[in-house]
């Protein structure tokens, strides 16, 4: 299997990021540098959750992508950089600033960067393969799009709140009752883009929230199009494990915006159903398998927990093995 795309948020989809990108290691790094293809893995990430603050640009989503490959994420919080300090931050505070978003000085200079470049009239897409470059990381990182589109959290208590404001300052404690995707009806997808996916051999949907973290992708104009329209297989890896989220609010969203009682991996299958062709769950949630199954997905059951870099890489490879052939 040569080219794989794969769509990922945060945290849980940085996890199978790094794992797919030991497989790129393994298998391209043993080769003389003149014959290893970065293309061989091309990584979409989110970025509804950017945010500005303090006068820079921020992207979570992309940097937590970009830390975790580059080796540099904190291994505890799954996002930040490891042993980062955070001198800026409390001279900030000192300042009497409402700090409510933690920034560490050496992620801060990620955000310095890519403000000023972004500021020089460069597109997100050349700023992040840019930042990817110099961090030494083999593969392609993409933003979903070059312009801005920024998730609305449509909540219970406040009404609107951007996803920021909802998730960290709130502590996704509110009752969302819908969302939306500002400005991606103004979205292009980047060549960068549609050329990955259209020599993509495989596409990994990663075990991301699907409502939070997938959506916003999905919502630029000509994306789901162009990924249906691949002859590449698409294969989900559910976020949802025993009826929990590893990471996030996707039980509780999909409780309220999904009309189920319970969160399960039936239920994320449900909302892929007709587009996705294979679907990954968790060996706790076995008996949703033949469910699953007859809404037409090839499944594959296995441990899909990743504690550490060796079960990303193992979860990875039975995900690419298993999928070789449809």
């Amino acid at each position: 299997m040569k080219n794989i795309v794969a769509l990922a948020g945060g945290v849980g989809g940085a996890k199978l990021a790094l794992g797919l990108y030991h497989h790129l290691q393994t298998t391209q790094f043993s080769k003389p540098a003149a014959e290893r293809k970065i293309k061989d893995l091309t990584i979409i990430g989110n970025t509804g959750d950017d945010l500005e603050l303090f006068g820079v640009r921020i992207c979570p989503d992309l940097d937590t992508l970009l830390y975790t490959l580059a080796g540099l994420a904190n291994p505890v919080t799954g996002w930040g950089i490891e042993g980062d300090t955070f001198a800026t931050f409390e001279m900030l505070k000192r300042y009497g600033e409402e700090c409510w978003f933690q920034l560490g000085d050496r992620d801060f200079a990620t955000h310095l960067l890519r403000t000023q470049m972004l500021r020089a009239g460069k597109g997100l897409t050349e700023v992040t393969t840019q930042l990817t470059e110099k961090l030494g990381i083999g593969c392609r990182l993409l933003p979903m799009c070059d312009e801005d589109v920024r998730t609305i959290v449509q909540t219970a208590e406040s009404g609107e709140l951007p996803f920021q404001e909802y998730f960290v300052r709130r502590q996704a404690r509110e009752t969302v009752r819908g969302l939306r995707f500002e400005g991606a009806e103004n979205a292009t997808l980047s060549n960068a883009v549609r050329q990955a996916i259209a020599e993509a051999d495989l596409i990994v949907v990663c075990p991301s929230n699907p409502y939070l973290s997938i959506w916003p992708i999905l919502a630029v104009p000509q994306m789901k199009e162009t990924l249906s329209a691949s002859e590449a297989p698409i294969v989900v890896v559910s976020p949802i494990v025993g009826g929990m989220a590893l990471k996030g609010p996707a039980a509780a969203i999909m409780r309220s915006l999904g009309g189920e009682e319970t969160a399960s991996a039936l239920a994320v299958a449900r909302l892929y159903a007709g587009w996705a062709q294979g679907f990954v769950l968790d060996q706790q949630d076995r008996e949703d398998e033949e469910a699953i199954r007859a809404l037409g997905f090839k499944t594959l059951v296995t441990n899909t927990i990743m504690k550490g870099t060796p079960d990303k890489a193992r979860l990875a490879l039975e995900i690419l093995g298993h999928y070789k052939t449809f």
